[in-house]
């Protein structure tokens, strides 16, 4: 029997996730270059990037109800090739159907991942689950620095017109994290998923799922996943007028969720995984708040808030169901990743929508939006529509900020609910786990 090599299967999954984040960053800041360069409405621009998000949920409740069954290595491989396909349509994309096919591919290979992976991470580390998912999902956050490092070196230090035609060579560059975790997984052996190793039903499985602990985190994801997702994938389109430095705040608040990842175990430790999801909360609330109020420096500081308060979400809402619902398996994981990335998907395109109307209504009565998006750079239709997105840009933001409102209030009765339940349970001892695995 082959040994099965927990550190190489870790480094092969951070390396997917990588291609999923740098899809995410380098495709936010290549927006308002798509706009440009294929006269795309912003709502058009919407639907595209949102594809991604309605592909991965596909991708991923349809991977977890099957994981159990294929294995995670043949979810692996498909997700390799959905990669694969979707970078190379999107280099030779034309325009509008073009990129949203391309985007949908990325979405469902981006979704395959996460399928595979967040039972593989639970099944590799079973005594640190939610340490060790906040460690895999770093690369989330570093992906999207890199990527937008990358475009934003090509926007400010080549010239605009090498810039926009050559925008297809920062897409190519995903295919060498894709080409090489292809190859680590083909070659690895996979151990099978916590839920099958430790015998629960399929049936028991299911029934898990209407448990209603389940079902109010999994209502609670659809508001982490939008705060920490639409914000992070639309602020260089929302306050590219209001600095100069858009995609920069971005680059910053994913380094700081980088950083707040890598430290996650004594964080969780000390807070407890509801403890860490309240805090996040409040500090979400507090960032998308000076986000949304203010101009110059303070956008960073607001930046720098913001990805305090979203850097634990994701992976800690899924650490949680793992470690507190591990009966649901990879099913249960899968089902609240998939309703984040279906909730972020449904309020792009609103919110897309939303803002053109907003900068609609600030534009001359009767002005056609197509044409101002249109108009020559220095123009007074240009300067008129970049004042309307000046406006309308942060009123997206602050409409965002009611929903991590709302979380702080959900997961404060969730603290209290959970202390309850905990000491209402007798204490046992820590138990160690035997590790299978060969650390290579």
């Amino acid at each position: 029997m082959s040994t099965i090599k927990r550190n190489q299967l870790f480094v092969a999954s951070c390396l997917a996730l990588l291609v999923t984040s740098l899809s995410f960053g380098i495709r936010a800041g290549l927006l308002n270059t798509w706009g440009h360069e294929f006269g795309l409405t912003q709502e058009e621009i919407g639907i595209i990037t949102s594809t991604a998000f309605w592909g991965f949920p596909l991708a991923i409740v349809v991977g977890g109800m099957v994981v159990d069954v294929i294995g995670m290595k043949k979810l692996l491989i498909a997700a390799f090739i959905f990669h694969a396909l979707g970078i190379f349509l999107t280099i030779i994309a034309s325009g509008f159907w073009p990129l949203f096919i391309s985007t949908l591919l990325i979405g469902l290979g981006n979704g395959t991942v996460e399928a595979a992976c967040n039972p593989l991470v639970a099944s590799l580390y079973p005594n640190n689950k939610t340490t060790r998912l906040n460690y895999f999902h770093l690369w989330f956050p570093g992906g999207i620095v890199i990527g937008t490092l990358i475009v934003s070196f090509f926007g400010q230090y080549v010239a605009d017109s090498i810039y926009l035609s050559n925008w297809r060579m920062l897409v190519g560059i995903m295919f060498i994290p894709t080409i090489l975790y292809g190859i680590m997984f083909f070659r690895l052996t996979f151990p099978v998923t916590e839920r099958v190793a430790s015998g629960i039903s399929t049936s028991k499985m299911y029934k898990s799922l209407f448990k209603p602990l389940f079902i109010i985190m999994l209502i609670l994801m659809l508001g982490t996943a939008i705060t920490e997702l639409f914000t992070g994938q639309w602020i260089d389109v929302l306050l590219k007028n209001v600095t100069d430095n858009a995609i920069l705040l971005l680059t910053l608040e994913t380094g700081v969720m980088v950083l707040g990842r890598g430290l996650a175990e004594p964080v969780v430790h000390k807070l407890s995984p509801q403890g860490v999801l309240l805090m996040s909360s409040i500090l979400a609330a507090i960032g998308l708040y000076l986000l949304g109020h203010s101009t110059g420096n303070m956008l960073f500081v607001g930046a720098i808030v913001f990805g305090m308060g979203v850097c634990y979400f994701w992976p800690t809402m899924l650490g949680f169901v793992s470690e507190n619902l591990p009966e649901t398996g990879a099913v249960g994981m899968n089902i609240i990743g998939g309703a984040g990335m279906f909730a972020v998907s449904v309020y792009m395109i609103f919110m897309g929508g939303y803002y053109d109307k907003l900068v609609a209504q600030k534009l001359p009565s009767g002005a056609d939006l197509a044409a101002y998006n249109t108009a020559p750079a220095g123009s007074d239709m240009a300067n008129a529509l970049n004042n309307a997105k000046s406006l309308a840009g942060p009123q997206i933001i602050n409409a965002t900020s009611i929903i991590p409102v709302i979380l702080i209030v959900a997961f404060a009765i969730l603290f209290v609910y959970m202390r309850s339940r905990n000491t209402k349970t007798l204490p046992v001892a820590n138990a160690t786990i035997a590790n299978p695995y060969e650390d290579q």
